[in-house]
């Protein structure tokens, strides 16, 4: 396949002309679909065949998003020769490809699409129904904006690292952190700007942590790390790492750079407790006294 890629400050204009690796591979044509990763819906199948898929507010759609941040007819989805065609139509807020503001482009299996506040997977493959249930899997335990781990993970894995800390006598680390004043940011720019913040905020943590770490998101703007065998000296590093690169990073939202800052709290383990419950309760104590006094700080 050729593309052909333009960008402007504004667009990313995308031009298919042959043959797509992805879609044609000697075996001829294979189905696609879209899986609701992010939104109402969530694991929602939509099939695509040959005909048109048309995306937006109005009912007469083939897949209606009622939002006030979807246009009535705001997407296109489309095949063309071997490939699916994702256009545009002139929406006011714009489609997104894996965070790229797009006019039209060729899906490849796994591209994430945002349209509004809703954000779907693209698969296509010749074994759909192994895929599709493996991506119902992941949704069990990833959060689709920000791709953490989600609050359902984040309980299991709390729960088994304290059986695992009594059963071996081995301490750890619960960070507790939410974004200051995030009603402000969703107030002043909107919430697609806000769900952008969100997902940054998540890549950013995503490369922060060890392998070993389980940062989750366990709220609308609350997240969690859970730090194994790291006392709490060394979970008030990684939390003051995490404030200071957040402080330090540009969050931008269609060419608008939004200031973001982190409050956190910082609890580990010991053998007085007995419920990881209180273990949260005691950072997230610890988060209350860091946005008391003053926020963009840590605590513990």
């Amino acid at each position: 396949m050729e593309d052909e890629r333009t960008t402007n400050p504004n667009k990313t204009v995308v031009t298919v002309i042959t043959k797509s690796p992805t879609l044609d591979g000697g075996e001829g044509p294979r189905e696609g679909c879209l899986v609701v990763i992010y939104g109402d819906d969530l694991g929602r199948r939509v099939p695509l065949g040959s005909e048109p898929c048309i995306l937006g507010r109005s009912s007469k759609c083939d897949v209606q998003l009622d939002q006030e941040s979807v246009s009535r007819n705001h997407a296109r989805i489309q095949r063309h020769r071997n490939n699916y065609v994702i256009a545009d139509l002139g929406s006011t807020n714009g489609t997104y490809v894996n965070d790229e503001l797009v006019d039209e482009v060729v899906l490849r299996d796994g591209d994430q699409l945002k349209v509004g506040r809703t954000i779907f997977k693209f698969i296509v493959s010749g074994n759909m129904e192994a895929q599709y249930h493996e991506e119902i899997y992941r949704l069990m335990t990833v959060d689709g904006l920000t791709e953490l781990h989600n609050k359902r993970y984040f309980n299991e894995a709390l729960e088994r690292e304290s059986s695992r800390s009594v059963r071996y006598g081995r301490s750890f680390t619960l960070v507790l952190f939410d974004i200051d004043h995030f009603k402000k940011i969703n107030d002043t720019f909107g919430h697609l700007a806000g769900d952008s913040v969100l997902r940054q905020l998540g890549a950013l943590v995503r490369n922060r942590v060890r392998r070993d770490d389980v940062p989750c998101r366990t709220g609308g703007e609350e997240f969690s790390v859970i730090l194994p065998e790291i006392s709490r000296e060394g979970g008030m590093n990684l939390a003051e790492k995490l404030r200071a690169s957040i402080e330090a990073a540009v969050f931008k939202f269609e060419g608008t750079e939004i200031p973001v800052t982190i409050s956190l709290g910082v609890a580990e383990w010991d053998s007085a407790l007995t419920d990881p419950q209180d273990l949260v309760k005691r950072a997230d104590e610890f988060l209350y006294e860091a946005k008391r006094t003053g926020r963009n700080r840590v605590c513990g």
